[in-house]
This record gives structure tokens, C-alpha cells and sequence, in this order.
């Protein structure tokens, strides 16, 4: 394994979450009289942190988002994901190997803290990444760790930094554009999933390689 550091994104990298959560913001903007489709939210947002959604909104019709957006729209969420979210196909497997490699992997997620918590839970994977006690330990950050989300390339490299590798010998798993153009700010190789976005769009973004299913993924960081 060539890299020291495998930093993993969590919505539609680790869980099946894209899909549930940007119908649920397509629908919730429309309904606050912001007509969004749910093709709309993918391009947009997918990949980047709340304040994305806000400064859009305000960009684009001049008027803010009412207070009470965020906790509204995680309640329905979270509420949502509790029933029905599952681990992407083949993520176990890639970890079991990072871990009988003895390579190193976190989370760099633009999601919050409870988000992240709430979705690794739900799909069994939260104590492959949480500490001994039970707790985040040093494998979970977020966007809310640092002062700006992706596609800026702060959270990768507090990620490194916490985690005590170089950003050049870490690499990242992304399916966004965002995602991927915040890990090549970062210095960092990184590796796009073409689940949910085209491979043209994470080419142009910026990825070192692509990959459509997760068992190709062990391969590519060899």
C-alpha cells in the first residue's frame, strides 16, 4: 500500500445517503418557495457543506433561509436514514483490507458531527471508526471542525494533520467535485466513485482515478 492515510467522505462513499438527502432538500426548498429538483440538488450541493445551501439561496432570489432550516431539514433526514439508509456495497470489504494492511483510514465528511454519527451507526459501521470508548476518537472530522467545508481544502488537511501524515501520502475517497477539488487543494491523490456523479465531471474536477464499484477501489491504492 503506498499511501499512509486513506481519507474516506461519508455521504455516498461510506453510506447510500445521496439519494435520500438531496430528495428530501430538493423538496423542503421547494416547499420554503425555492423550486428545486431533486437534478438540481445533486449539481448544487451534493458534496458541500449547509452554508452552501444558504448562500445559494441568497445568491438567487435575494432572500434568506428561515431560521430553524438546519435542525428542520437533519430532522427529516436523520428521521429518514434511521429507516432506511444502507452502507454502500463492498465498503466493508475495503475496510476489513485497509485494516488487515495496517493502513490507516478516517472520515472527512462536509456532514456534521451528529450526521456522520447518525448514518455510521444506522448502517453498522461507526465502530470501525470510533474511538475505544465508543466515542469519535481521532478518526471522524467534519466540516464543523474547521472554518471552511470543501471545496476548500481545510478539512482534508486537519484531517492529515490530526491523523500526523503529510498530505502527500494520504489519499481520498470522493464522489463529488467539490470533494475531489478540495483533496487536490490539499496536495493529496484522490480517488473519485462514479456512483452518483459522471466520470467527466470528477475527470474535470480533478481526479487521479476513477472507479465504479468498491471492489476496484483496493486495487488503486496499491
Amino acid at each position: 500500500m503506498r499511501y499512509d492515510l486513506v481519507i474516506f467522505d461519508n455521504d455516498g462513499v461510506l453510506v447510500d445517503s445521496e439519494p435520500i438527502s438531496n430528495r428530501i432538500l430538493a423538496g423542503y426548498l421547494t416547499e420554503l418557495g425555492h423550486p428545486t429538483s431533486y437534478e438540481d440538488s445533486l449539481r448544487d450541493y451534493m458534496g458541500g457543506a449547509m452554508h452552501r445551501i444558504h448562500e445559494a439561496v441568497l445568491q438567487r432570489s435575494g432572500k434568506r433561509l428561515p431560521d430553524g432550516f438546519d435542525e428542520g431539514f437533519h430532522a427529516r433526514v436523520f428521521d429518514e436514514f434511521r429507516r432506511t439508509l444502507e452502507p454502500v456495497a463492498g465498503v466493508r470489504e475495503v475496510l476489513e483490507k485497509l485494516a488487515v494492511d495496517g493502513v490507516p483510514y478516517c472520515v472527512g465528511s462536509s456532514g456534521s458531527h451528529e450526521r456522520i454519527r447518525v448514518a455510521l451507526t444506522k448502517t453498522g459501521l461507526w465502530e470501525r471508526f470510533a474511538g475505544a470508548d465508543g466515542g469519535v476518537g481521532e478518526r471522524i472530522f467534519s466540516s464543523q471542525d474547521v472554518g471552511r467545508g470543501k471545496p476548500a481544502p481545510d478539512l482534508f488537511l486537519y484531517a492529515a494533520q490530526e491523523m500526523g501524515v503529510a498530505p502527500e501520502r494520504c489519499a481520498v475517497v470522493e464522489d463529488s467535485p467539490l470533494g475531489v477539488r478540495a483533496a487536490v487543494a490539499a496536495g493529496m491523490d484522490v480517488y473519485g466513485f462514479t456512483a452518483m456523479t459522471s466520470a467527466e465531471k470528477l475527470t474535470e474536477a480533478g481526479a487521479t482515478a476513477l472507479f465504479a464499484h468498491m471492489a476496484e477501489l483496493p486495487a488503486l491504492l496499491q
